[in-house]
């Protein structure tokens, strides 16, 4: 081969190895090279995510680890679950991986510079789990197949028993800082018991009073003595507040919260399939030990702050950010949350 043909063979070489390098991580993971900008991208300017979990998309654009890992119930061995190109989750390695054994969600990475990831909660004040140790147990990996543009994925389905958390959550609010929350969840899989949150709660799993937590929660609740129905609120510890109304048909709905820390906080729900959000406006913290607040910045999933683990849920992306976001912003990010494409049945 002349010398001319070698360089050229080098060139040919040199551009498979750039673009393979930028189609995969180290770790094997496609990357979110193609994928739209996602909620932490709207979010960074002014009030940047310190936590952000998705088992169906990246939530920032440039995301390019994994999602969640799962673990495989014959022998014990987990894998990471990594995105597409476009920033979905990749879930067909992960229907590979267990299609002849049970797996569960063993951990939920963060996405966030943060690195805040969730694995089962230990046992709290108010409950055990029945994993060893008295831990709750991970929810089922394919308990919750969901369509999200175009993809199928699968979300976390929460009941009593299971939950998550990290009680070590680095950039979280604490001592009455400000702080925004939203998870998309549904209607359709909630019941009145406590507590279906997600957010900040006291590091310690113990009930530490009013306004040592500051998490979203959706929740049947039965305001004087009329049918139950969904509702979402901020669970600041003691008191779940707010009691947004969220229509009970809504398969796929965005709940929000945003706190200032000291005096005001708005709850915000809408259709996460379409249009934009109603919200309460911004009214004043409850008294007794809420103005101001007391967070402490340990992060729950599915959980009360005393692992009060009786609750039920659907959970598919969710994020808590550094500062209150303004009301525009968390109509941007409704905005986002619709054109990622959640679609299809889910059941009760």
């Amino acid at each position: 081969m002349s010398l001319k043909s070698l360089v050229s063979f080098g060139k040919t070489l040199l551009l498979i190895a750039v673009l393979f390098g930028l189609a995969l991580t180290p770790t094997g993971a496609a990357s979110a090279q193609g994928a739209a900008p996602g909620p932490c991208d709207v979010f960074a300017p002014m009030t940047p995510c310190v936590a952000a979990y998705s088992t169906t998309r990246a939530l920032f654009r440039d995301y390019t680890g994994p999602l969640y890992q799962v673990t495989r119930k014959a022998d014990d061995t987990s894998m990471n679950v990594g995105l597409l190109p476009d920033g979905y989750a990749d879930a067909a390695t992960q229907d590979r991986f267990c299609a002849a054994s049970i797996c569960t969600i063993s951990k939920i990475y963060d996405q966030s510079p943060s690195h805040n990831d969730l694995t089962p909660a230990p046992p709290g004040g108010a409950a055990r789990g029945f994993g060893s140790l008295g831990f709750d147990f991970p929810a089922v990996a394919n308990a919750l197949p969901v369509t999200v543009h175009g993809h199928s994925v699968y979300g976390i389905a929460i009941g009593p028993g299971l939950g998550y958390r990290d009680d070590k959550a680095v950039g979280t609010a604490v001592n009455g800082q400000p702080e925004g929350v939203y998870m998309v969840t549904s209607a359709m899989h909630v019941n009145p018991r406590c507590c279906f949150d997600f957010g900040n709660a006291e590091v310690n799993n113990l009930d530490n009073n009013a306004g040592h937590m500051d998490a979203i929660n959706i929740s049947r609740r039965c305001p004087d003595q009329t049918p139950c129905k969904p509702m979402a609120g901020l669970d600041m510890e003691n008191g779940i507040y707010g009691h947004l109304p969220v229509p009970a048909d809504a398969t796929f709905v965005t709940v929000m919260g945003a706190n200032d820390g000291q005096h005001s906080y708005a709850i915000y729900q809408g259709n996460a399939e379409s249009g934009s959000l109603t919200t309460t406006g911004m009214i004043p913290l409850p008294n007794g030990g809420y103005q101001p607040m007391q967070q402490e910045g340990a992060i729950i999933l599915g959980i009360g702050g005393d692992n009060s683990n009786h609750g039920r849920g659907y959970f598919f992306e969710g994020v808590m950010t550094k500062g209150m976001p303004s009301a525009s912003v968390m109509n941007e990010v409704q905005k986002n949350v619709v054109a990622a494409g959640y679609s299809g049945k889910l059941h009760k």
